[in-house]
This record gives structure tokens, sequence and C-alpha cells, in this order.
């Protein structure tokens, strides 16, 4: 071929690659445009509802209550020299450890646990279903949960129960002798005879201060004790009469026996016999041992009932509302780490069982470390979550304990709202909430960045 030819001939080819680039570049800068089209409506929603607040909470974080004085970092301090303040940011850390760690452990344990059951399905049905209720409607039911009245209350409910199983309950609180009664105080809650008795003496025993409700399910109409040589008999009775008309120290036909009323024959400061009172108020004691003593109503029949736990007071507001969040978000990490479970492949636990692992070993050194990566994103989700917890405070915490119950978002609405609000204050404890987040979110970034690098 001529030399000629073939310079025209790579002319020709540089023409069709120049002008293939060309059309490259004219390609990619229109796609470009197709894609900033598409992104600016999102990109400008994110600044209007994102990107400035944020700029003007930190702008506004540097002023005053009014707005037009400059302070600096004075709002940010108060966070440290306020008590309240100082509360919510304890109260916020006692959140970012427990809350997460507890709901993950807890969807750990139902997620492995569920995998071995028949009714497994149903079981993750009945622990996701809070996560179908709204925060606000979880507050109201867990106020009800821990009402102090165990009637009223689940969780004091519970708590009376298993310490009444354990502990002898009082049976008449409150109830207590007039001053006409053949009975004295002694000074430690108990009552004693005035006089000793003897055998073959009826014996009154008369109280009052009990109310008709609280009266034992077998108490019956009160009776006069059997006199009898052997013995030193008597009546524990409630002396009141409703409607009125009864006598003081007379058994009246309407007057109930106190029944389980513990009855004891103290001499020389020593008990020598004891005894429970019958469902009609009878009772009886050794004469050999009780006639010459004095007779004890002792203490322990009228200290108050116990009442349970105070769930919401000072001390145990946090934990409780945090009880109530697990409750809540066990759930959800329960249903992501059980997909993560589904995934790990069945061959390396049975593989374990074959070479001697017990359960535990599988779950300890195979199942969790396949887990981790699941694990990791259960917890970061859930400490994003309780640093911007405020829907089970302001509800569950009573009035009179919402100030120990206080955390940076429940401070966050008091301090920018109501009469007495201060906005710079607010908006520094939104900058900090920020700055809480970002440290958690780059974890999360980082990690999902080198998933994808795999």
């Amino acid at each position: 071929m001529p030399k000629t030819a073939r310079v025209r001939g790579n002319g020709r080819n540089s023409t069709r690659g120049n002008s293939a680039r060309g059309n490259s570049v004219r390609g990619n800068g229109r796609s470009r445009t197709v894609a900033v089209g598409f992104l600016l409506p999102a990109l400008l929603l994110l600044g209007a509802l994102v990107v400035y607040p944020i700029g003007y909470s930190v702008q506004r974080s540097l002023f005053d209550r009014s707005g037009d004085g400059f302070v600096g970092l004075d709002n940010y301090l108060s966070l440290v020299t306020d008590d309240s303040l100082r509360t919510a940011v304890r109260n916020n850390l006692i959140w970012l450890v427990v809350a997460p760690a507890v709901a993950t452990a807890l969807g750990l344990i139902f997620a492995v646990l569920t995998e071995r059951v028949r009714w497994g399905t149903a079981f993750k049905l009945v622990v996701f279903m809070p996560m179908a209720i709204s925060m606000l409607a979880a507050g109201i039911i867990f106020r009800l949960v821990y009402e102090q009245d165990p009637d009223r209350g689940v969780a004091n409910a519970v708590w009376v129960g298993v310490h009444d199983t354990f502990a002898e309950s009082s049976g008449f609180p409150r109830a207590r002798p007039l001053p006409v009664h053949p009975l004295k105080a002694t000074g430690d809650g108990a009552f004693v005879t005035k006089v000793p008795v003897r055998a073959g003496e009826p014996v009154r025993l008369p109280l009052i201060g009990v109310a008709p409700g609280q009266m034992p399910e077998e108490a019956r109409p009160a009776r006069e004790g059997a006199s009898a040589a052997g013995t030193v008999s008597g009546t524990a009775w409630l002396d009141f009469t409703r409607g009125g008309g009864g006598r003081p120290n007379a058994i009246d036909a309407a007057e109930l026996g106190l029944a389980g009323l513990r009855i004891e024959a103290v001499r020389d400061g020593e008990v020598v016999a004891r005894t429970t009172a019958a469902a009609d108020g009878t009772f009886s004691l050794p004469a050999d041992r009780a006639d010459g003593a004095v007779l004890r109503l002792p203490a322990s029949n009228f200290r108050e009932q116990y009442d349970g736990v105070e769930w919401l007071g000072p001390d145990f507001v946090t934990p409780a509302v945090i009880g109530a969040y697990v409750w809540m978000w066990a759930g959800f990490a329960m249903v992501l780490i059980g997909a993560g479970l589904a995934a790990v492949p069945r061959e390396l636990l049975e593989a374990a069982r074959v070479d001697g692992a017990n359960e535990w070993q599988v779950f300890r050194r195979i199942t969790v470390p396949l887990l981790a990566p699941v694990l990791v994103v259960v917890l970061v989700t859930l400490m994003i979550n309780v640093l911007k917890v405020f829907d089970l405070v302001f509800v569950i915490a009573p009035g009179s304990a919402l100030d120990d119950a206080n955390v940076l978002a429940l401070q966050l609405y008091r301090s920018s709202f109501g009469t007495d609000a201060d906005l710079g204050v607010g908006s520094a404890i939104a900058v900090v909430l920020l700055l809480l987040v970002l440290p958690v979110m780059a974890v999360n970034i980082r990690r999902i960045r080198r998933e994808n690098r795999r």
C-alpha cells in the first residue's frame, strides 16, 4: 500500500477516535446534568430541613436568652454547671451504655433460642409486637404497669406476691386498742395486757382500726372463749359495730373475730407460749405456761403491709423507663439478629459439635463471632436511637421524678418551650446531641464502606 494511503487511513481513524471521545465527553456531561437535575430537589430539601437548622442552631447557641447578646460558650458551660442539665447528661450516659447492650443481648438470646422450639415463629411475633405501637402508647402502658398500688400496677403486684411468699405479711395494719381496752402499747409496735392473765378466766383482746374490707375472709362472728381450768383462753375481736350501737369491751353479735392474730404469753421477758386466733377470734394457751404471764400481740400483726417498690421514685425511675424501652426494642434486635443467624453456615456448627464442643462453646466461639457484623449494626442503631429518647421519659416519669429521669432530649424540650424558655441553652443541647451522634454515625459509615470493599 502506498505511504499516502496509509497516512490518509490513519487520519480517518484518528478523526473517528476524536469524534468518539467527544461524543463520550458530551454524553457524560449530559448524564451529570440529568443526575444533578434529579438530585437538586432532594439537595434543596436537605439544605432547608437539615443543613440550615444545624447552622442556625450552632449560631443561636452562642447567644443569650433574648438572642441579642453574644455569650460565647456560656450556654455550653451551663450543661456542666446546672444541676438539671448535669442530671440529663448523666442519665444519657446511662441510657447509652445500658439500654442498647441489654436490648441487643436479649435479642441475641431470643433469636438463638427460638430456632430450637416449634413455636418459635409465634414467640417472635409476640416479642416483636411492641414495635407496632408508638412510644407514647408504650409510655402510657408502662405508667400503669409501674403504679405503686399492687392492685393496679402489674410490676408491684408480681413483686408483692413474690415478697409475701417468702416473708410473713401483716394481717391487721394500723389496728390498735382504745384507752379503755385491757391492752397497752409497749413502744415497739406491740401491745400487751395491762394485768397478768389467769387460767379459767376468759381474756378479752379487743382492737379497733381495721377496715371491714381488710378483715380476713375466714373471719366469723366473735364468741366468748370457753373457760377451762387447764388453759388460758379468750377472744380477740374487732370491737366495732357498723352503724354504731356497740359496747366497748363487750362482744356484740355483729362483731367479727380477728382470725389469724398472733398471740404470745410472755413471762420475765421471755415468750413461753404462742398461739393464733381462730376464725371466731377464740384462742387458748396451756395453763402451766401462760398462767400468771402477760399476753402480747407482737408488732408483726400490725406493721404496714408491703406495697412493693416505688418504681417511679427518684431511685428507680431511670431503670424503670429503660425497662420499657428494652421491652419495645428487644423485638427489633431479635428480628435483625435472627436474619443474620439464618445465614450462618450450619456445617460449621455441626462440625464443632462433632468435635466435642458443647452448646455454650458453640454459641460463644462460633455463633457470636459470625454474628458480630449484625450485632454491631443493631448496637449502633440502638445507640443512635437512645440518644434521642424523649417520649418514654416524658410520659412514664411523674412530675415529682421528672428531674431525676431527665435526659438531653427532654431537657431540650423543656429549655426551648414554655414560659421560661431559653433558646440559647436549647440550641446548645441540640448541638451537643448532634456531636454525640456523629461518632456513632462515623463508626457505622466506616463499617458499611469496609463491607462494600469485600
